[in-house]
């Protein structure tokens, strides 16, 4: 037990108090200031004051909780946890594993590259498609007109602008590079399943991410360093020039091809999306079978009323165990065209929720196919183009003198923007509405959070660095794993064996089907009946509908 505080230095601490604060008032009156040693002592005073009541406060949580505070280091039997001479027990901020610390501060490391790469890109995005057109349109007319100050600030701005690109393909590189390896760390630790397949398409998409990042900064150097040769008026221009055309036409051919790729997937799966059918027509057998069975179980609950009050009306030996007969048959038959109106009704819900989910499946492969066409396949390949102009041109005047260039470099550049605009614009709506409508994709059955001021909304929708985790994406994916889950996932035992099939086909469609996954069609099934599972796949198909 702790001794208790003795009640003179209390009332000695009040006096202290009191004349402290008198001594204060006394000086806001106009009492000469206190001389610097003394406001030193007064500071010391303070801080060590603040130290006390810190510890006292957290000595008494460590208390209610068993246990000595972390800060603290005057308990007897026990040395404090923030220190190291424990001799029973290691300290609680090093009792984690060397290899737990390591991961802690690789993500964290990661995290912080992340968000310095996701706030360069804004100003990434101005330089590619505003910046370094109107600087080679500059150059351009600079070397018409024979303007030896114009040509060097041109330069000078697209030393700059080439800068800018190389740190923040550089940032992406690392960062690309760092998440490619956890997810092929998380799909040698998920052998099958969705958490496999789901770390194993990150880990090749990051991977190649990186590769094309690490070319994208080679090229931008030899960018910046063709201009500063334009700066410095060096005799080797041409040649850097030429590298750099050479070496912009490269990584623009790549990612031209890439997006080719990428948007060829997409189109592929939305063909297989549609070949599914439309679900109305599909079920439409099942739907008229489920209702002749409510028109029947409808029937026989009549006759079954019919006969109920003939029994009461007869008269004779018997009638008491006949009507209770007729009475029980009655319910019986009432509750089964109970459960057939009902089976029905789920039916026709779940037609139109596959219904609902197959359309914005197909929309988000068509706009994904739009997307890489556009900013992808035909902008980086216009870049690429102006590149080659710039290389076969850089033995005369180079760029400068050549409008084709920069005039396909500012269509190339001016699609890629146009494409990320759409996406920064489409990611900024989708941040809004998480906060200020979230009931509208708030998961069934549960409360959803307050609804934010249209201020708080619009802040929060300028945070591009983050993603959305409550969106239209992450409602249409828990709208398919519940039709496709088994009888064993809470609120999917009432769905009927056909839809559960046709949403399962829809998986296999989305490319999370058992092959994808490593497993046997019934081992895939088995985990779809696993609610201890459900997380992961509703990531998964999220991740599907979003990727080609």
């Amino acid at each position: 037990m702790s001794t208790p505080v003795p009640r003179t230095p209390t009332r000695q601490s009040a006096a202290v108090l009191t004349s402290s604060r008198q001594r204060r008032e006394g000086s806001r009156a106009g009492s000469p200031s206190r001389n610097p040693a003394e406001r030193a002592l007064l500071r010391m005073q303070s801080s060590a004051g603040n130290r006390a009541t810190t510890t006292a406060v957290q000595r008494a949580r460590g208390a209610d909780k068993g246990k000595a505070p972390e800060t603290g280091g005057a308990d007897k039997g026990k040395a404090p946890e923030s220190g190291g001479a424990d001799k029973g027990k290691a300290p609680e901020s090093g009792g984690a594993s060397p290899g737990a610390k390591k991961k802690d501060y690789r993500d964290r490391i990661a995290a912080l590259l992340d968000r310095f790469k996701k706030n360069l890109e804004p100003i990434d995005t101005f330089i590619k498609g505003v910046q370094t057109p109107v600087n080679a349109g500059f150059t351009q007319q600079a070397a018409v007109a024979a303007n030896e100050g114009l040509k060097h600030s041109a330069a000078a701005s697209g030393t700059s602008a080439a800068s800018g690109n190389l740190l923040t393909e550089a940032a992406g590189t690392v960062v690309s590079g760092m998440d490619a390896y956890k997810n092929m760390k998380d799909a040698k630790k998920h052998e099958t399943g969705a958490g496999h397949h789901t770390a194993k398409k990150k880990a090749k998409v990051k991977g190649a991410d990186a590769v094309i990042g690490a070319a994208g900064s080679g090229s931008y150097s030899a960018a910046v360093a063709k201009e500063v040769t334009k700066i410095q008026k060096a005799a080797d221009a041409a040649v850097a020039s030429e590298a750099s055309g050479v070496a912009s036409a490269s990584v623009g051919a790549v990612k031209g091809v890439r997006a080719a790729f990428r948007a060829g997937g997409a189109a592929r799966k939305y063909l297989k999306v549609k070949e599914l059918g439309d679900p109305h027509l599909v079920h439409a057998g099942s739907l008229a079978r489920l209702n002749e069975s409510r028109e029947q179980a409808g029937w026989a609950a009549a006759e079954a009323y019919v006969a109920l009050d003939a029994y009461w009306k007869h008269e004779g030996e018997g009638r008491l165990e006949l009507v209770s007969e007729a009475i029980d048959a009655a319910w019986e038959a009432m509750g089964e065209a109970r459960d057939a109106a009902e089976t029905l009704r789920r039916a026709e819900r779940d037609v139109e929720r596959l219904s609902t989910v197959q359309g914005y499946a197909k929309k988000k492969q068509l706009t994904k196919v739009g997307k890489e066409t556009v900013g992808g396949a035909v902008g980086e390949s216009t870049k690429a183009a102006a590149g080659v102009v710039t290389a076969v041109a850089a033995g005369t005047a180079g760029l400068a003198s050549n409008p084709v260039g920069w005039g396909l470099a500012g269509a190339g550049a001016g699609l890629v923007l146009g494409v990320t605009l759409y996406k920064a614009l489409r990611a900024a709506t989708k941040r809004y509405e998480e906060v200020r409508h979230p009931e509208r994709w708030a998961p069934e059955g549960e409360t959803s959070a307050e609804a934010a001021s249209r201020g708080a909304s619009l802040k929060h929708a300028l945070t591009f660095w983050k993603k959305v985790s409550q969106g239209e994406r992450q409602a249409m994916a828990r709208e398919i794993y519940a039709l496709a889950a088994g009888p064993g996932v809470p609120g999917s035992g009432g769905t009927t064996a056909e839809m559960r099939e046709s949403a399962r086909a829809l998986l296999v469609a989305l490319k999370s089907g058992p092959a994808q996954h490593g497993l046997e069609p019934e081992a895939w099934a088995a985990t779809l009946d696993d609610p201890a599972k459900s997380s992961g796949w509703i990531k998964e198909i999220a991740e599907q509908l979003a990727s080609g």
